[in-house]
């Protein structure tokens, strides 16, 4: 296992479910955090809760290119490069084909996939530089297989994934390893606002997955952990 101490990460979306623990999780192994979030109250809080500086903590919106660009510019001038850079970003619409607006749809591309594009175009560049890295993703499990209701989401998750890999296929020559995790049901605000009926009881916990995202930033740079499934027990869809 390699030590996260001082290792430069930056999480994006630290202050969702997921983000937030995993947040929690490196600060404790003494990792050099930045965090990202569109809201500034929940991120200051969290800020505080962790003592991150506030000079490493940034609003941003992974839909504008510029929030992220400005972010990356501010987070440059103090590292050269991001050691482990954490998506944890995500929207989550589920609605059958005759109620999925196009503005439903435009919203889960634009923050699942082409917010992640965004993430590479601003964040890849100095990695290749050092030629060294960790990008971890999440995808979940719907990125691998289909669900009725999730023809937007499984679109923005499937592209999620075939871009990491794609772009996997680009680094070959150099030590940056790309990991997306494929997580089924977990119990965060992510479902407040689906209309489904789902026993969240039985759903992995947010720190659960957290765990195995802090497990996959201490794996030895001499192998990779590609794709890593994480899903409830009753309900393993792949």
């Amino acid at each position: 296992m390699e030590s996260i101490r001082d290792k430069n990460v930056l999480i994006v979306g630290a202050t969702g479910g997921i983000g937030a623990e995993t947040a929690r999780l490196l600060k404790q192994s003494g990792a050099n955090l930045f965090l990202t979030a569109r809201n500034e109250e929940k991120l200051n809080n969290l800020a505080t809760e962790l003592n991150v500086s506030s000079d490493q903590c940034f609003v941003v919106d992974v839909r504008k290119f510029e929030d992220v660009s400005i972010a990356a510019s501010s987070i440059h001038q103090k590292v050269s490069s991001i050691d482990i850079l954490i998506n944890a970003t995500g929207v989550g619409i589920i609605k059958p084909m005759e109620a999925l607006t196009e503005a439903d749809f435009m919203e889960s591309l634009q923050v699942n996939l082409v917010g992640a594009f965004y993430l590479m175009k601003c964040f890849l560049e100095p990695m290749k530089a050092k030629k060294t890295g960790l990008i971890i993703n999440l995808p979940g499990v719907l990125g691998k297989t289909p669900m009725a209701g999730a023809a937007a989401y499984s679109a923005s998750k499937y592209g999620l994934n075939g871009m990491m890999k794609s772009i996997r296929e680009e680094l070959k020559r150099t030590d940056i390893r790309i990991t997306n995790i494929f997580l089924g049901g977990t119990d965060t605000p992510f479902w407040d606002t689906i209309d489904l009926r789902v026993q969240k009881d039985k759903f992995v916990r947010a720190e659960e997955a957290a765990k195995s995202i802090w497990f996959l930033c201490q794996q030895p740079s001499s192998g990779v952990v590609s794709e890593m499934v994480l899903q409830p027990f009753n309900h393993q869809a792949i």
